[in-house]
C-alpha cells in the first residue's frame, strides 16, 4: 500500500478558534512529547503537559489578545500549529515592540514538508501587521534541528534564558530576528 504525499496546497494554515481547542490540545501535548520527551523524565514531562496543555488552557490561549494561535490542518486534521505572542521579553531582546514566536510545532510526519516554514510566515505576517520591530523565539539548547531551522530562515542568537520543565530548570537559546515585510 502506497502513502499519497500531500501538496502544499492541500494544507490549510489558519487562526485558531475556540472549535479548536480540544483537537490543539491533543496535538501540542503530541508534539512536545515527540521533540523532547526522550530526553526528559517522564515525571518532568507529564508536569509540563498537564499544565500547558490542556483543552481549557488551549481555550484560553485562543481567547486571549495577546496571544495569536495559527494551526495547520490537512483533510485529517490538525497536523501543527504556531503561536505569536505580544508582551514582555528577556533583556538580551533589545526591541520597542517585540512579538515572541513562542510555540511552532509541526507533526513528525509533516517534518521537511514545508509546513513549519508556512507557519512562521504566518506569524511573521502577523509580527509585522501587529507593528513588531524585531521577532523573538527561546530554543532548547539540545534541539539542534530547531537551532539550524530558526537560523536558516535569519534568527540570530543574542542570549539566554531558563525554561521550566517540571522540576528541571533548562537552558534555551534566545534568538532574534528584526521583522521585514
Amino acid at each position: 500500500m502506497s502513502t499519497r504525499r500531500l501538496s502544499e496546497d492541500s494544507i490549510v494554515i489558519r487562526g485558531a478558534t475556540p472549535g479548536d481547542a480540544g483537537a490543539l490540545a491533543r496535538l501540542a501535548e503530541r508534539t512536545f512529547r515527540a521533540a523532547f520527551g526522550a530526553r526528559n523524565t517522564e515525571e518532568d514531562m507529564n508536569a509540563h503537559c498537564a499544565e500547558n496543555f490542556g483543552p481549557t488552557m488551549q481555550a484560553a490561549e485562543i481567547a486571549d489578545r495577546a496571544v495569536e494561535t495559527v494551526i495547520a490542518e490537512d483533510a485529517n486534521g490538525l497536523i501543527g500549529f504556531g503561536q505569536l505572542c505580544w508582551g514582555s521579553a528577556p533583556e538580551c531582546v533589545r526591541a520597542t515592540r517585540p512579538a515572541e514566536v513562542r510555540r511552532l510545532y509541526v507533526e513528525e510526519r509533516w517534518h521537511g514538508r514545508g509546513v513549519a516554514q508556512r507557519l512562521l510566515s504566518d506569524l511573521l505576517a502577523r509580527a509585522g501587521t501587529g507593528d513588531a520591530d524585531l521577532v523573538w523565539l527561546g530554543v532548547w539548547e539540545h534541539n539542534p534541528r530547531a537551532i539550524a531551522f530558526y537560523e536558516k530562515v535569519s534568527f540570530t542568537r543574542v542570549g539566554a534564558q531558563v525554561f521550566q520543565l517540571g522540576s528541571d530548570a533548562q537552558r534555551d537559546l534566545v534568538l532574534v530576528r528584526p521583522w521585514a515585510a
